[in-house]
């Protein structure tokens, strides 16, 4: 009996426990709904509910004409949640094996077997982020979606899509330094990226989203939804052909003097606009590339281009006539302690005035200056101050040093006849060109500029006029002199092998020692430049040419700078109608040698003939490349077949079209020498495999 109440006493405890513990969770829940649970959802929309950023789309860069430099891309990281819970052991299984094989066959250099063996340790260890693919285009985004493990779907394969940006430069290393970056959350401003980040980056905007489950995100009341405002597009001055043409022939001399670095700034004499600006130096890869802007940012001795200056302080004091007799002592002279010489040896005494400068003599300059500055230096600086030569540009790309010019009040004995051949001051190719820019420009000197337009859609927000920075820095007498003395360089002195029948050239050599960071001038470590405009008589362009340490064994600014002038001038007179007064007159081919291309596209020949008048018959529209030939006046035209799977002749074509042709052909092709095509190695009209490699040989 005893043990019968005690069995029910203990089951009465239990019962009055559970019923206690019954009432505390009812009352806990009344709590929580009635007086907690305003607070608590609260909570829990916090970490459910938030505003995410919208990135706003980055504006483009553009050339002059509209041709793109810079843009924004999607681009994509793909990673899997191997611990998402629609991922079943069954389904991962089941596809590991070809997941693997699709990694190593279009991801990664790992092996199958090395690939499998990190999917099962990630899914053992339920790695919720795992990277498979960083900077994957969206060609390759829908690629990787149509493997068959993702083509089971984002919750059950796991898969996770970030979508980011990157910048694209269209035309590759073509003006990259001037177009410059954006780097580490804006830490790093480059170029017209960096100048111009506000403008390109526009506003960025705000939605209300919640995540649900699987991460997903989905939106909210959009009434009080900020929208993204896109960046603003920047138009420049730069015009894509001529930026090419400087590029090319800089590297080219480069690549010949094995130079260490160089600079090209082509710019338009009436307006300041610069057309084209090229930085190329050595890298540690063993080619040259755009690592820095030297035309903006790189401050040297200039050498004798800066006489120039020198010799218009004379002719504006009156000091000298270019008719005037020097003596150039047979090149050596001594000032003090220290020693000038000419930078070729010679046996020359008295020339004219005129002549020293043409020949650009150290000697005859500095005899000059000496003689009628010494004791009245400030009258001098004061004239370098006048031609703004102390000034920045002000171009509207970050890094521009002052000029170094000192006052008299820091000179030694020796600084005036040095100073006067370019030592002891301190310039950027940039700075330099734009004074010899207002002397092709009638002594009115403008600021250079790079971004011509700013753009909100169709919409102008900046339009870009020329900025005068002084409206004429010497007399008319001394600019006509000059001109005349510039165009004499070139005629008769130390640039002579620039000279052509075509057009005239005014422009100045220079060739500066330059002193080296860890041995200062001891090293033989020089400077090559030509700066001048063309055509003299009616400038229509100035360029300056500047290279660094060229170690070739040739180091004078006429061998080594002043080629890269002449190559740029020719093509841009070649290539501007507008520079050609006779291209306007009907007449004006009637006597000359019709054009003769063996093999051409017809469409781009026919558009040629048509925009210089000339008469031409026999085309069949249906051929899309034609070979040519002269009859009388006009030209004949004669379409080409191309059979399939047999070797096309391009002997004869430009190399642009004869790659076009090949690669068409499904050829690849291997290149070697300059022009057109003379030789191809697969004979024409042979059978090939699709792939196989063809060699041709220009001439």
């Amino acid at each position: 009996m005893n043990k019968k109440k005690d069995i029910l006493w203990r089951v009465y405890v239990a019962f009055i426990l559970i019923c206690i513990f019954g009432v505390a969770i009812l009352a806990k829940s009344v709590k929580t709904q009635a007086l907690e649970g305003a607070e608590l959802k609260q909570i829990a929309d916090s970490l459910t509910i938030f505003h995410k950023t919208i990135e706003a789309e980055r504006g483009n860069i553009y050339t002059e004409n509209g041709d793109l430099l810079a843009t924004s891309i999607p681009i994509f990281e793909v990673r899997v949640d191997f611990a998402s819970e629609a991922m079943t052991d069954e389904i991962f299984y089941d596809h590991v094996d070809s997941l693997a094989i699709y990694l190593s066959k279009h991801i990664g250099a790992k092996s199958r077997e090395s690939y499998r063996a990190e999917l099962l340790h990630n899914r053992r260890t339920g790695n919720r982020y795992y990277l498979l693919k960083r900077n994957a285009t969206y060609p390759e985004l829908l690629s990787i979606k149509n493997w068959p493990f993702f083509k089971l779907g984002r919750y059950r394969s796991g898969m996770i899509v970030i979508q980011k940006s990157k910048r694209k430069m269209p035309f590759g290393r073509l003006a990259q330094r001037t177009i410059g970056y954006v780097r580490d959350d804006g830490r790093f401003r480059v170029g017209l990226e960096g100048n111009f980040d506000n403008e390109l980056s526009g506003e960025q905007g705000q939605i209300l989203v919640q995540r649900i489950a699987g991460g997903t995100l989905i939106p909210l009341d959009t009434k009080g939804e900020i929208a993204a405002r896109a960046g603003h597009d920047i138009y420049t001055t730069i015009d894509i052909n001529l930026q090419d043409v400087a590029e090319t022939a800089l590297q080219k001399a480069l690549s010949r003097h094995k130079a260490d670095h160089g600079s090209v700034v082509l710019m338009e004499v009436a307006t300041g606009k610069i057309k084209a600006i090229a930085n190329l130096a050595w890298n540690e890869e063993g080619w040259y590339e755009e690592k820095y802007n030297y035309a903006v940012g790189e401050s040297t001795e200039p050498g004798s281009t800066f006489k120039l200056a020198a010799m218009m302080a004379l002719l504006e004091d009156r000091k000298v006539n270019i008719n005037d007799s020097v003596d150039l002592e047979k090149g050596t002279i001594r000032y003090y302690d220290r020693i000038m010489r000419d930078a070729k040896p010679h046996d020359r005494r008295n020339v004219t005035v005129g002549n020293s400068f043409e020949l650009s003599s150290n000697v005859g300059m500095s005899k000059l200056m000496v003689e009628h500055y010494k004791g009245k230096e400030e009258r001098f600086y004061n004239h370098l101050v006048n031609f703004r030569l102390n000034e920045r540009t002000g171009i509207e790309i970050n890094g521009e040093p002052k000029p170094i010019i000192n006052p008299p009040a820091d000179w030694s004995g020796v600084s005036l006849p040095w100073i006067s051949v370019g030592y002891e001051v301190s310039q950027t190719p940039l700075q330099t060109l734009t004074f010899y820019n207002a002397i092709a420009n009638d002594g009115r000197m403008l600021k250079p500029y790079v971004v011509n337009q700013i753009k909100d859609y169709d919409q102008n927000v900046f339009d870009a006029k020329p900025v005068v920075l002084k409206d004429k820095i010497c007399s008319d007498k001394t600019l006509k002199e000059v001109r005349k003395l510039l165009e004499g360089v070139v005629e008769n002195g130390t640039a002579n092998n620039l000279r052509t029948s075509k057009y005239k050239i005014a422009g100045k050599t220079g060739t500066a020692r330059i002193a080296d960071k860890n041995s200062g001038y001891r090293n033989r470590v020089y400077q090559s430049s030509f700066v001048g405009f063309f055509p003299a008589d009616n400038p229509v362009y100035s360029c300056i040419v500047v290279i660094n340490a060229p170690k070739a064994g040739i180091y004078y600014g006429s061998y080594v700078a002043g080629p890269v002038f002449r190559e740029i001038s020719d093509k841009v007179y070649a290539n501007i109608r507008e520079m050609h007064e006779s291209i306007n007159d009907p007449n004006a081919i009637s006597n000359e040698k019709l054009p003769s291309v063996p093999k051409v596209n017809r469409r781009d020949l026919t558009l040629v003939l048509n925009e210089l008048g000339i008469s031409h018959h026999g085309e069949n529209e249906t051929h899309e490349w034609v070979r040519t030939q002269q009859k009388d006046k006009s030209v004949s035209l004669a379409g080409m077949d191309f059979q399939e799977n047999r070797v096309p002749d391009v002997r004869g074509m430009s190399l642009k079209d004869a790659i076009y042709v090949l690669e068409t052909a499904g050829l690849l092709v291997s290149v070697d020498g300059n022009g057109r095509v003379s030789r191809q190695s697969l004979r024409y009209g042979q059978e090939f495999n699709k792939g196989q490699t063809i060699e041709i040989i220009l001439n």
